[in-house]
């Protein structure tokens, strides 16, 4: 694990593998991720499964993250850098 402590950001957080997630409870903390917004996917031709799966493949493909915020005992996914 990677801990995120940066004195000069309100942020602190760890990352956390998503392969050390269970799958269930991964696919729960994506679906309350890309519906925080409250988009209706339905408009963009695109169902929350599919958004889910895309999610899914990004973090596959290290291209986002799973990091867990200390401060607000929140996880979010964020994008690699």
């Amino acid at each position: 694990m990677h801990q995120v402590n940066n004195s000069d950001h309100s942020e602190e957080g760890v990352e956390i593998p998503h392969k050390e997630i269970k799958p269930d409870t991964l696919r729960r903390m994506i679906q309350e991720f890309v519906t925080r917004d409250g988009c209706d996917w339905a408009e963009t031709g695109c169902t929350l499964e599919d958004k889910v799966e895309e999610v899914l493949q990004q973090l596959k493909n290290q291209q986002v993250k799973v990091v867990f915020d200390l401060k607000t005992q929140t996880a979010n996914l964020v994008p690699c850098t």
